[in-house]
């Protein structure tokens, strides 16, 4: 499934939202973390990708 540039930046949005609460949370889930930190990563790669090397200024 191809995603547009927008659809990728509300999904790192979502991401990151969900590894602050993670990460907030009394007892973190390391396993979870890290890999909310992989996704957020693999989004990232690809809007770089999309963006045919050129930096987007992705929060967080």
């Amino acid at each position: 499934m191809k995603l547009s540039v927008f659809n990728l930046l509300v999904k790192h949005q979502k991401l990151d939202e969900a590894l602050h609460a993670e990460q907030l949370r009394k007892s973190p889930d390391d396993v979870r973390i890290r890999h909310l930190k992989k996704l957020k990563l693999t989004i990232k790669d690809r809007l770089l990708r999309l963006s045919g090397g050129q930096r987007l200024r992705v929060m967080a």
